[in-house]
């Protein structure tokens, strides 16, 4: 899956989102490297879109720089996924993915989040679709429940770390 599906996304337009990944080597490669690290993870959880602060940033879903180098921008939702899933043990077990993989963001301001619209979440349901052939797939918040129909996990954000822990285990 590797190259080809991340070369794909790197040229990839959804709707008015920032592609991370057009301009950045090093934010292709290390997709590449993890997609391929996971090939045969049996679950995928996936959350709404990259966060400017984590994705947009690092390339990977819930996962923020400071966690992949130590310096750099963190993300507080990234933090609590990685430790729950240290905690349960699944690390290697687990692609994290987001329904838009780009960063949909206020029209001006990079450094801000908004939530994906529609025909963002349809353009980029091919993706989706791909890394979920083969794999159980469970939805990181309301909004990637009702797209996927997957079962449901609280997402981390806003107090929501132990209902995360809580409900990710309960689906496991």
């Amino acid at each position: 899956m590797g190259s080809r599906f991340v070369k794909e996304l790197a040229s990839a337009q959804i709707g008015a989102t920032y592609n991370q990944y057009a301009d950045s080597t090093l934010r292709r490669r290390r997709l590449a490297d993890y997609l391929s690290a996971r090939r045969d993870a049996p679950l995928l959880l996936v959350g709404e879109a990259a966060g400017y602060r984590g994705a947009r940033v690092s390339g990977l879903a819930f996962t923020s720089e400071r966690l992949l180098t130590g310096a750099g921008p963190a993300e507080i939702s990234a933090t609590i996924v990685h430790r729950t899933l240290a905690e349960l043990g699944i690390v290697d077990d687990v692609v994290l993915w987001n329904l838009v993989p780009t960063h949909p963001h206020q029209p001006g301001e990079p450094q801000s989040n908004r939530r994906p619209t529609y025909a963002e979440i349809t353009a980029a349901g091919r993706f989706v679709e791909e890394l979920a052939t083969g794999r159980r797939v469970i939805a990181v918040g309301r909004l990637a429940e009702r797209a996927l129909g997957a079962p449901y996990v609280r997402h981390p954000s806003h107090g929501g770390a132990t209902a995360f822990r809580a409900t990710l285990s309960a689906c496991l």
